[in-house]
């Protein structure tokens, strides 16, 4: 084996790293071997920054909970998550489109009936949410999971509120005709949150921290494919400045404001003004879904031809 040298070492480390029996792994360190070290050569970090990089990963790591995910809001905002959704969900044009998940999403938010307030007294606006989850063929999706959570009116997640109930999230499911009914305040734009090390990173730039209006949505149905998304108030300073990089153009929708004396979704006068969303979904079927239908399609057409 040749001894190490400044010129060498990475030929001789993705060598070694070829013993790695999964291919998949094995393709992934080969390739992050060799762009890690690209990156060292590109900049030659001194010791000590080397050392405050280990610093600050680890403080990443620390500062990370179920509740939130400091790791992610680092992958947020070099737009890495972003890159990575996009990859991963190639859609239909006529799909509702992805964005990121975000540093806030839990897997128990609490089963809600149809138009159930998930709010609950949080500060804000009233707001109502209305809309459908449909096929992409515009067929309704009975039964569809919404899993839909949001910063309260003050821009405060329930992990920056520091209490042990939910707050602000819920999950609901689509009626027999695919509609769907939620009550909450209205979204409004909100910084990430600057205590942690991505926020260390993010005050030595003079980049917006500044997340837009939104309403997360995580939607499953069978034979769909899942969506993890958002709603952007179209009104929002900052929808061209998204930190995150999170705005797709077909996810920006009209918040309509509404007088005192109006009538609810669920059907009620309000005494108060109120805003209005709504948004209908659409779900792409998955490859094993179409074949499903192609074959049906296929089988009772041959019936067809049989029986002429």
């Amino acid at each position: 084996m040749p001894y190490v040298t400044e010129r060498n070492i990475t030929d001789i480390v993705l060598d070694r790293w070829r013993a790695v029996p999964d291919p998949r792994l094995r393709q992934i360190m080969q390739s992050l071997i060799t762009h890690l070290h690209a990156f060292i050569r590109d900049i030659e970090p001194t010791e000590q920054e080397w050392i405050t990089a280990i610093e600050w990963l680890t403080r990443t790591g620390k500062l990370s909970t179920d509740k939130r995910q400091e790791f992610i809001l680092a992958s947020d905002v070099v737009g890495v998550s972003m890159l990575v959704d996009c990859i991963n969900h190639r859609l239909s044009g006529g799909a509702t489109p992805t964005t990121v998940t975000g540093p806030f999403h839990v897997h128990d938010s609490p089963d809600l009936a149809d138009g159930a307030d998930i709010a609950k007294g949080a500060p804000g606006e009233l707001c109502y949410i209305v809309g459908s989850v449909r096929s992409l063929g515009g067929q309704p999706i009975a039964g569809a999971t919404l899993d839909i959570w949001q910063a309260d009116g003050e821009g405060l997640y329930d992990a920056q509120r520091g209490g042990d109930e939910p707050w602000m999230r819920g999950i609901f499911k689509s009626g027999d005709d695919g509609a769907f009914v939620v009550q909450t305040v209205l979204p409004v734009p909100y910084s990430i949150p600057m205590d942690g090390s991505v926020g260390d990173l993010m005050t030595q730039t003079e980049i917006s921290p500044m997340r837009p209006s939104h309403i997360h949505f995580l939607i499953d149905a069978p034979g769909h494919h899942q969506i993890i998304t958002h709603l952007f108030k179209k009104s929002c300073p900052y929808i061209e400045t998204d930190v995150v990089y999170g705005v797709k153009a077909p996810l920006i929708a009209e918040f309509r404001l509404l007088p005192a004396g109006s009538a609810t979704p669920p059907g009620e006068i309000s005494n108060q003004s109120f805003w209005l969303l709504q948004y209908d979904f659409v779900l792409q079927p998955t490859a094993e879904a179409t074949l499903a239908v192609s074959s049906t399609e296929s089988a009772a057409a041959r019936r067809e031809c049989n029986q002429a």
